[in-house]
């Protein structure tokens, strides 16, 4: 059947008449009951770029309470797209199976052993809906300004504050912050390593370098090799990983941080079952 006569046989939708006052008190009502349930977490992962995505959705699915702190109104950190504005990315070799995993078609380069490439608009959209399938909630527009430190510094969670007021600046809006508590807060902040350089203003952790200049696979073998805790209760994943060790960045190749996030969450799972 052409596509014409597909829609001359198609019945026309009729919306339900959804009061305007009943669309904010459901909102208002479904909002603060998930929000009760995210005081208290398993894991805290502070960024939703690529690897703090699969790490989520990876966790999750072991049955941990996982929660997505993330402090853009959109999730998905660089990976929407490609370099210089260009939205195709590569990958590596085995990353692209977590990505065909949840749905996301990887184009072999035959000329470049071992290259992938892949539409980010899908992989990152497949990304956020394997998370939530997984079981993760997320909070976005939620900024992470300090943490909850306890017991001579052992990191119990994070405090965090709406990210628009964070931006208005307290002489405009002052906002105090609410806590959130974790058994384990991972470092998924990319370039500015924000939980990793927190410790480090409490003088619980060295200074954050930051990335150094390119070298792709240098970079990615080195966020695996250094993916892991890196102070009790502090796990780092994906670009954080080079901010925090000041190893060379990787540019619009993206296949170390699903593979840091994935081993990530596998490291994490050993932490909490030795409790």
């Amino acid at each position: 059947m052409t596509d014409s006569r597909m829609e001359s046989h198609m019945a026309k939708p009729n919306p339900a008449p959804l009061r305007e006052r009943d669309i904010t008190r459901q909102i208002a009502r479904e909002y603060y009951k998930e929000f009760d349930s995210l005081i208290e977490s398993d894991v805290i992962i502070v960024g939703a770029g690529p690897s703090g995505l699969i790490c989520a959705h990876d966790i999750a699915k072991m049955g941990f309470r996982t929660l997505v702190v993330e402090q853009s109104l959109a999730l998905g950190g660089g990976f929407w797209h490609g370099g210089y504005l260009m939205n195709k990315a590569t990958i590596c070799e085995p990353a692209n199976e977590i990505l065909e995993e949840i749905g996301v078609p990887c184009k072999k380069i035959t000329e470049c052993e071992g290259m992938y490439m892949v539409d980010p608009p899908h992989a990152t959209g497949a990304l956020v809906a394997a998370a939530y399938r997984g079981g993760a909630k997320i909070l976005n527009l939620t900024r992470v300004v300090d943490l909850i430190l306890r017991r001579d510094g052992i990191l119990e969670g994070i405090v965090v504050n709406n990210t628009t007021a964070e931006m208005a600046g307290h002489d405009i809006i002052h906002v105090d912050p609410i806590a959130l508590e974790s058994k384990i807060v991972v470092d998924a902040t990319g370039h500015d390593a924000i939980v990793v350089d927190l410790l480090h203003k409490r003088g619980l952790y060295k200074p954050v370098p930051g990335n150094g200049a390119m070298w792709v696979s240098r970079s990615e073998q080195e966020v695996m090799d250094r993916t892991g805790e890196v102070y009790p209760n502090c796990f780092v994943i994906g670009l954080a990983v080079a901010a925090v060790y000041g190893t060379p960045r990787m540019g619009p190749a993206f296949g170390s941080m699903l593979l840091s996030g994935r081993y990530g969450a596998e490291l994490i799972k050993k932490k909490l079952k030795q409790e």
